[in-house]
């Protein structure tokens, strides 16, 4: 079994799942950035495993090809800065807000201010 790298995102990883999404838009904390919504919740104190959900509108974009261009950065974009993130036993979900299609290192700098500031206020509580 080969290990595995620090910053890769795996499967579990990621949130999936109708009572785990209900449960994180119902109960969770909203905030925003120029060109994202997001939305996070802590799961639990025995959780050691940060899930992530990224959206794009199909408001926004009806092509699916720029819908998945935006996932796979804004994926990318969290999967190379994860270790931002502190706490452990967030859920959070991240969603493009905004009708052009962004540099990659515009949404590399926004997801750095929204994991910074995700784990801000968590590690307060």
């Amino acid at each position: 079994m080969l290990p595995l790298a620090a910053n890769t995102l795996r499967k579990e990883e990621r949130l999936c799942g109708k009572s785990n999404i209900s449960a994180l838009i119902s109960s969770g904390k909203w905030g925003g950035t120029a060109h994202f919504r997001y939305c996070w919740r802590k799961r639990g104190e025995n959780e050691d495993i940060n899930r992530i959900m990224v959206t794009v509108s199909k408001k926004f974009f009806k092509r699916a090809v720029k819908r998945n261009l935006l996932k796979r950065r804004m994926r990318e974009a969290y999967r190379l800065q994860k270790s931002l993130l502190s706490a452990r036993g967030i859920d959070f979900m991240v969603s493009y807000n905004c009708k052009e299609i962004l540099d990659y290192q515009v949404i590399y700098s926004e997801m750095t201010a929204i994991l910074s500031k995700i784990d801000q206020i968590s590690s307060s509580r």
